[in-house]
């Protein structure tokens, strides 16, 4: 109660309820209850973490690590950003340094409302972009090859209600979890949030957001990452044993990527294959992963993922679900030890759309309202946008509502 009141009167101090910044020094991060022990205003506070918090460097730069960056050290000076969330103050960002608060605030980065790209979508048989040819399969196709498709309705297929241990229950559940980044956890807890109150999403089906701030695929593609414990965590907290995850819904990106598409992009492939065995090992009852590129980065102010990188992964995209059809998928082969059950990778939503130009199939648009001051980070607007977008694919895709939908 005594911590309680102390927020409270935190509140009072910063004179604004709703959203406030305040120079801080940090006296213990726990991650895993996800709370921060802080000095501020001459009094110490616990203060609960956002799952989707943004950890700064002094100049405002995304740190790659995020909470788990070497710089976050106890009495270290940090300006904590607060927001109520579920009815309680939570720290939504953490950076680096103190700043004179009449001055807290970041400018807002403009950017530009178009980049003059194609939407892949909207890309025909004789479109090209840097030799690489349009449509979410290629030749301006965006509907399933046939050899992909008769591979995704046999995994599809198998999702099914299972208990702890593994086994199909009327009364089981069906993992649905998210791995990735900043962006993703923002997007995918407004999903959650939605999906779970909405009455056709079938019961049996727990949602779970696993994607963490600052892990980006370079992150998790490594098997010893904290990510992954934090991940297990998460699970259990749900109630959701690795037994029971069955679908993922995997968002490709890469902090701070460089040069060419045929350069960061293979390296983001890279990357990718080695975070997909990782979740096939982890989790051996895994039957879809569904692969998600960025939203538009034209607004991006510096370099954690403007564009044309946000465009680009989509091609990545690409190229690991044509890999399944070829014989160079050999990373696919070693996904598991029994080399059985590979999970089927799918385009989930493709989300990208040229900023103001409205994509033709749905007049999709990215405004600047969008995103948060960065360009990169969606806004509470643009987390809307993603999170009904999820919904109305898991609702009406062919395969997807089948254990989705309450009664499809």
């Amino acid at each position: 109660m005594a911590v309680r009141l102390s927020i409270v009167a935190w509140l009072v101090l910063a004179n604004w309820a709703c959203c406030f910044e305040v120079n801080a020094v940090l006296q213990e991060l726990n991650i895993g209850e996800r709370t921060a022990r802080v000095v501020a205003n001459g009094q110490e506070r616990t203060v609960p973490i956002a799952a989707d918090v943004m950890v700064l460097s002094e100049g405002g730069k995304a740190l790659a690590d995020g909470l788990m960056a070497d710089e976050l050290q106890p009495s270290c000076k940090i300006i904590v950003k607060v927001e109520m969330r579920d009815q309680r103050p939570t720290i939504v960002s953490i950076q680096l340094g103190e700043k004179k608060l009449e001055n807290a605030a970041r400018a807002m980065s403009v950017g530009r409302s178009s980049v003059g790209f194609k939407p892949l979508t909207e890309m025909s048989a004789a479109d090209s972009y840097h030799g690489e040819l349009g449509g979410l399969y290629g030749r301006g196709q965006n509907k399933l090859p046939e050899k992909l498709a008769t591979l995704a309705a046999e995994q599809s297929a198998l999702v099914q209600s299972l208990d702890r241990s593994g086994k199909p229950a009327t009364d089981g559940t069906i993992g649905l979890i998210s791995i990735s980044m900043s962006n993703a956890t923002q997007e995918f807890s407004k999903f959650k949030e939605i999906a779970d109150a909405d009455d056709e999403k079938s019961p049996r089906v727990s949602i779970v957001d696993c994607a963490q701030g600052g892990q980006t695929m370079a992150r998790w593609a490594d098997e010893g990452a904290a990510c992954w414990q934090e991940a297990l965590r998460r699970l259990a907290d749900a109630k959701v044993s690795p037994l029971q995850v069955q679908v993922v819904w995997l968002k490709l990106a890469n902090a701070q990527p460089s040069g060419e598409l045929q350069t960061h992009g293979r390296q983001l492939e890279r990357d990718t294959q080695r975070v997909i065995g990782h979740l096939a090992e982890r989790f051996p009852n895994l039957r879809v992963i569904y692969l998600g590129s960025r939203i538009y980065g034209g607004y991006a102010d510096g370099n954690l993922n403007p564009e044309p990188f946000a465009y680009e992964g989509a091609f990545v995209v690409r190229w690991l679900i044509d890999s399944q059809l070829t014989e160079t998928a050999h990373w696919l082969t070693e996904m598991r030890s029994d080399g059985a059950g590979l999970p089927v990778l799918l385009w989930g939503p493709y989300f990208w759309a040229d900023g103001l130009t409205p994509r033709e199939s749905d007049e999709l648009i990215w405004r600047r309202e969008d995103f948060v001051n960065d360009g990169t980070h969606p806004s509470q607007s643009g987390r809307l946008k993603v999170a009904k977008m999820l919904l109305a694919f898991f609702k009406t895709d062919e395969l997807a509502r089948r254990w989705f939908v309450r009664h499809p």
